[in-house]
């Protein structure tokens, strides 16, 4: 059984835990808070849940029954529990109105919620067997020509030439997840086989297991297609939140750090990321960040890189002078990428523009590191060092470099205190 518990009470959150353990020992126990995590996406079902458990009430004025209402409307939303307090009458017939099941504190040790998480079990079984035959339900889990079992397509994000992305909800992880989709043919001129693009990065992604990486939950293979589940993140990526807002000193900072540290991850697993840029910095729920797509990553070819056409796979503007130039790379090629990030978080612009990708590269090598603005040119000596153009001159590893931030953001915040 696997339940979800919308919760702020840690004590009560204890007791249901104990609770469930006790009757099923191998059920699951998903805990959602109200208050730092806010509303559930509108698009959720719950439908990898048994049931939805709601607490009724939460401080800040937060009530189940509102909630209850609203989850109700949702057609295909896993069965509710509402945790009443077993004395109003007007609250229990409402609940029943809307389909579902209220349980008082005083029964959560008795057999009534152990009859009631049995009868929501029940349904949900009925309900998922129902759907997946239907024809909505198999329509439901079609992403392009693919179906991917087990998983309800919500919308597509985004049509590429070999794949597609799409926002879909996973019954396994409980969750809303990015679902990429990649076509199984090799076209002309396609630097490397998609496939094993998918399986490395679902691998690197396996491997590291740190908070700063994205989490790859599933990797599929049919006769046609391939496709790789990943965690979803609604709030976009870095890029996006550069061009909602400028970004002030302090928040450039943070993320820096934040960047380093997970590099610091992904390089002691013996892991290059190679491909570090803003649209590769996803932005969770709590603000936190998450590195992704490690596709270029790891034992990728440099020759990969830089065709004989020219043609530049990656981002110019964010490579290392050694990257761009297919020179053996190793950590500090990814430093010098995030040093570019932070210029660009501090003033709004890339150091580098040219009209085409091998000027870009050029001045990479050639052209001195950029001057900051101003206000914020007590950070120059910290970008030189990031955008050395000799590896050697850079710092020496991603914990380094985030010591040497962190230094940066104490110093700029004492400043700001004393001003």
């Amino acid at each position: 059984m696997r339940v979800l518990l919308i919760e702020e009470d840690t004590r009560r959150c204890a007791h249901i835990r104990e609770r469930l353990a006790s009757w099923r020992p191998h059920a699951r126990l998903t805990v959602h808070s109200p208050v730092t995590q806010g509303a559930l996406a509108p698009e959720f079902l719950a439908q990898g849940y048994d049931a939805v458990l709601l607490a009724a009430e939460w401080p800040g004025g937060g009530r189940g029954l509102s909630w209850a209402r609203e989850l109700a409307g949702r057609a295909g939303f896993a069965p509710i529990v509402l945790l009443g307090n077993g004395s109003d009458a007007a609250e229990t017939n409402e609940t029943a109105a809307l389909g579902a099941w209220t349980v008082s504190g005083a029964e959560l040790d008795g057999e009534q919620f152990t009859r009631v998480l049995a009868a929501a079990e029940q349904r949900q079984a009925h309900a998922r067997a129902v759907w997946r035959s239907s024809h909505a339900g198999r329509e439901a889990q079609r992403f392009g020509d693919a179906f991917v079992r087990d998983y309800r397509r919500i919308r597509r994000l985004h049509a590429g030439r070999l794949t597609d992305l799409y926002v879909a909800e996973s019954e396994r992880a409980g969750t809303l997840v990015a679902l990429k989709v990649a076509r199984d043919r090799q076209e002309e001129g396609q630097p490397t086989d998609i496939f094993a693009r998918f399986l490395q990065e679902y691998e690197i992604a396996q491997r590291i297991a740190a908070p700063g990486v994205v989490r790859l939950y599933d990797l599929g293979v049919s006769d046609e297609h391939a496709w790789l589940v990943m965690e979803y993140f609604p709030k976009g990526d870095l890029r996006r939140r550069m061009r909602a807002a400028p970004l002030s000193p302090r928040e450039a900072l943070l993320y820096s750090i934040e960047v380093a540290r997970a590099l610091e991850s992904v390089h002691a697993a013996g892991v290059l990321h190679r491909d570090l840029k803003p649209g590769n910095i996803m932005l969770r729920a709590d603000g936190s960040i998450a590195l992704i797509d490690f596709g270029l990553s790891k034992d990728t070819a440099l020759a990969a890189d830089v065709t004989d056409s020219g043609t530049i796979f990656g981002t110019p503007h964010y490579m290392s002078p050694e990257q761009g130039h297919a020179e053996p790379i190793d950590a500090r090629s990814d430093l010098y990428s995030l040093g570019i990030m932070l210029f660009e978080m501090l003033t709004g612009d890339k150091p580098y523009r040219a009209d085409n990708p091998m000027a870009i590269v050029y001045k990479h090598r050639k052209e001195p590191v950029p001057r900051l603005p101003e206000r914020v040119a007590s950070l120059q000596p910290l970008l030189e060092r990031l955008l050395a153009k000799a590896p050697a001159e850079r710092f020496a590893t991603a914990r380094e470099a985030a010591q040497s931030l962190t230094r940066a953001l104490g110093e700029w915040l004492s400043a700001e205190t004393r001003a």
